[in-house]
């Protein structure tokens, strides 16, 4: 186990190390810069004052002196500071990471909640209306963007306490308030993905139950619950459990869109604003961190397969 984690971690440098080129190239052609951005268009300045201030925010030099720039100070930690702002871009980053990984967080749990007891029952039920109403209404969360639902519900629900805009309170501060305040972001993005899982639980548990220990756990008189839950879910969980880390992944960028829908300080907020100012350190920063939680929550998934399988074993 040891060497064969030591082996995915070092196996992770030449992916964030790709990730850092693509994102410092892709931020790199976005349309002008800081500088312009920052002067905007009510103020003319000289040539050789523009260039100045290039000099100052330091991008007037070659891209791959900036890039080596950037990535060497990035391996010591430092991911430099908000051309906006002039503050040090990973506090700014970490200050707004907590809120993000609890919309994530209580997302994937909204999405489980769903999708694990329509899936079950939907494979035991197979080719009836049941099974019938829990494709369908999958096929209806699968299909309806986050976004246009979170406007729904915020229209829909207007005037109960949980359709807030703006209104975040910590969790240490005031768990109630805190829940309610992230009730409708969550499910807004839960929704979706507990279509996805819903569809792989259904389809993994449809291929246990035909399986023979399946069979012979029901010949020995075995109460169903038993059944379901020792022999067959247990073994159904593998695939599902690869999309679900999957698919953590991809929540934790899809908050951008809900943060900026309710109006919340997380990290995606703050890449989306850095995107329209032309900061480049955040969104290099903001879109790293990310990749390297994705790549980390694949290798826990890929660890998480020996507690659900004992028979699975890294070497």
């Amino acid at each position: 186990m040891t060497s064969y984690l030591a082996g995915r971690l070092v196996g992770l440098i030449p992916v964030l190390w790709g990730v850092s080129v693509v994102v410092f190239l892709l931020v790199h052609l976005l349309p002008g810069d800081a500088v312009q951005m920052f002067l905007g268009t009510q103020v003319g300045l000289a040539p050789a004052q523009m260039e100045e201030l290039r000099r100052l925010f330091g991008i007037d030099k070659p891209l791959p002196l900036q890039y080596l720039d950037w990535i060497g100070r990035v391996l010591l930690g430092d991911f430099g500071v908000s051309l906006r702002t002039g503050q040090p871009v990973l506090p700014t980053i970490l200050a707004r990471f907590p809120l993000s990984l609890e919309i994530t967080l209580l997302a994937l749990a909204t999405a489980l909640v769903i999708a694990l007891p329509a899936g079950i029952i939907a494979a035991l039920h197979r080719g009836t209306a049941i099974d019938a109403l829990v494709s369908v209404v999958g096929l209806i969360g699968l299909s309806i963007p986050n976004f246009w639902l979170a406007a729904m519900l915020l229209i829909l629900l207007a005037s109960l306490p949980i359709a807030s805009i703006g209104v975040y309170v910590k969790f240490t501060t005031d768990p109630i308030a805190n829940l309610t305040v992230m009730t409708l972001p969550a499910v807004s993005l839960g929704v979706s993905l507990a279509a996805v899982i819903m569809r792989f639980v259904r389809s993994s548990m449809l291929e246990v139950l035909g399986e023979d220990y399946v069979r012979t756990a029901r010949a020995k008189g075995l109460v169903e619950r038993v059944v379901i839950d020792r022999h067959a879910l247990r073994n159904a969980l593998i695939p599902v459990i690869t999309v679900i880390g999957f698919q953590a992944g991809y929540l934790l960028g899809g908050t951008v869109v809900i943060e900026e829908v309710f109006a919340l300080p997380g990290m995606g907020r703050l890449a989306l604003d850095a995107i329209g100012q032309r900061d480049y350190p955040v969104i290099q920063g903001v879109v790293l961190l990310i990749a390297g939680l994705f790549v980390l929550t694949n290798l826990a998934v890929d660890l998480l397969y020996s507690v659900v399988d004992p028979r699975v074993r890294y070497g």
